[in-house]
């Protein structure tokens, strides 16, 4: 076994539990280790032996959370972090609370470091009062967990989507049971290696598609994908790749072109998850009599197919806090000087910038461009097509009697021909900094465009930005993500912030103003109204 795996067989293999919390079990005769509410406590803690690794490694975890508890107010959960040497906080890489009635697989990858690093794993029993978490076994690998070969039990953690007619089986080894059973696999070229494979015999319905999942990426990744098949059709199949992120959009990546495959063929594409995505093989048959797709050794390499190294977009470049100036933004001088980079002294009347509350921020419709009808634009930077963009923003209005339509976002064309409207504001509290966020995607290059607008001399008050960013995937994708160790917006919780109460003063989570006037902020930090 390599550094770091186990299979808790005879022993936990340098694994160390800590004895300030609830022991672990080992059982030996099951292989397996495990920790329940037997013992009073909150958590057990394990952690490995020190590891080091320079190569991009993949963490496969194979556990089960068992509960009584239908539904727990407080669910048991197992959390693995990476704790790094020289960092103070623990990274939490991977979290899950879904009790289960057998084992289930997990799989992480690691990125390559130069710092020796511990994976560290956390089970937390929750408010259910028999729960039991345990795990079967912990196997560090050189690679990709999205590579596989189809030769262990776990299949790399890629799972069958299961339909009533056609699915993904194992092929090869010693199972004989399909018309559609190739004489070797493509690892051992051998008939006792493994392989996948998808048979059109159980096909009852018109386009019938089987799709095979692979684990999610866990850390931006861009190179060339491969894998090896074969298909053997006799009325149409398609096989098809996709990518398909967190919200559920797909992207097709790859298409059969040839008909027929009678020997393993290789196909390379080129691959770019910047966030979470999974890989999806999907075989659509239109008849019984349509044949066959087998698959093996699915591969990655960080140098694209074609030795190119791609240009990767930073979508930081698309951000601005205006603290040193516009950032890539800019004005077109058609419009004339639209917004106008600030600063103020804040008081309790007013507000600073968001980011610091003594910055910069930009101010449009200022009382020298004022005048009826007036539109000003901000245009921001070429964004590359048919990627998902997360856009974040802070604003502020004041003055308006009607604020709906005060400040809107456009996508424009390069050449700045307007695409469409992607947001505009509704309503909002009057000059407190609220968050918008936009997710979007475009198949063609394009900008982001702020427009304020003046309707009428009567009707025009002030409109403040600041603090834009961009991120790749969409914002509920964001969201899902884990937060950095240490960090806490106090949206949902209060994260790992624990308080000790002394005497009468202590720490309230709370909504809206403070209680007292002029006392504290209007609104919270993070979007304003959280």
């Amino acid at each position: 076994l390599s550094p770091g795996s186990c299979n808790f067989e005879d022993s936990a293999c340098g694994y160390e539990w800590d004895y300030a919390h609830l022991p672990w079990a080992l059982h030996g005769e099951g292989h397996y280790i495990s920790v329940d509410t037997s013992y009073e406590g909150e958590k057990a803690v394990l952690s490995s032996p020190e590891l080091y690794s320079e190569e991009w490694s993949c963490v496969r975890l194979i556990y089960q959370i068992a509960t009584t508890l239908e539904a727990s107010p407080g669910p048991a959960r197992l959390n693995l972090y990476l704790r790094q040497e020289g960092e103070s906080f623990d990274r939490l890489l991977w979290s899950a609370n879904e009790p289960s009635d057998s084992w289930l697989i997990a799989s992480l990858d690691l990125m390559n470091s130069t710092k020796k690093y511990k994976i560290v794993l956390e089970g937390e029993m929750g408010q259910d009062k028999s729960a039991s978490i345990a795990v079967f076994e912990i196997k560090i690998t050189p690679g990709y967990c999205i590579e596989c070969d189809f030769e262990e039990n776990h299949l790399c953690g890629f799972v069958n989507l299961w339909n009533p007619n056609v699915n993904w089986f194992v092929g090869g080894g010693n199972i004989r049971n399909s018309q559609s059973i190739l004489p070797k696999d493509h690892t051992l070229n051998s008939e006792l290696g493994h392989y996948m494979y998808v048979d059109s015999v159980y096909v009852k319905h018109f386009q019938e598609v089987a799709q095979l999942i692979s684990p999610k990426t866990m850390a931006p990744m861009s190179g060339c994908l491969s894998f090896y098949y074969q298909l053997k059709q006799e009325s149409s199949i398609v096989f098809t790749v996709y990518l398909r992120d967190t919200t559920g959009f797909y992207e097709e990546i790859w298409k059969t072109d040839s008909a027929l495959s009678a020997d393993w063929a290789l196909a390379e594409v080129d691959f770019n998850a910047p966030y979470p995505m999974e890989l999806i093989f999907e075989v659509a048959f239109n008849s019984a009599k349509g044949g066959y797709v087998a698959l093996d050794d699915i591969s990655f390499s960080p140098v694209y197919c074609s030795n190119q190294t791609g240009t990767t977009f930073n979508p930081a470049a698309a951000g601005c806090n205006f603290e040193e100036g516009l950032c890539n933004f800019y004005q077109d001088h058609k419009d004339g000087p639209g917004w106008s980079r600030v600063k103020v002294k804040r008081n309790v009347y007013r507000a600073g910038d968001h980011t610091t509350g003594f910055g910069y921020y930009l101010l449009a419709n200022t009382k020298f461009t004022s005048q009826p009808g007036y539109i000003g634009r901000l245009y921001g930077p070429t964004l590359p097509g048919n990627l998902q963009f997360c856009l974040r923003f802070y604003y502020a209005l004041y003055g308006f009697f009607k604020m709906s339509g005060t400040l809107a976002v456009y996508i424009f064309e390069e050449n700045h021909v307007v695409q469409e409207k992607i947001w505009s504001v509704l309503d909002s509290p009057k000059g407190v900094w609220t968050q918008a966020e936009i997710s979007f995607k475009k198949p063609m290059p394009c900008k982001i465009v702020f427009v304020s607008w003046c309707k009428s001399f009567w009707d025009c008050g002030l409109v403040a930005l600041d603090d834009v960013s961009l991120s790749l995937g969409s914002c509920q994708a964001a969201d899902l993500l884990l937060p950095n160790p240490g960090e806490c917006n106090f949206e949902k919780d209060e994260c790992v912030f624990t308080q000790k109460k002394r005497g009468r003063g202590s720490w309230h989570r709370r909504r809206g103003p403070t209680p007292t006037s002029y006392t504290g902020p209007k609104g919270d930090h993070t979007t304003g109204v959280g």
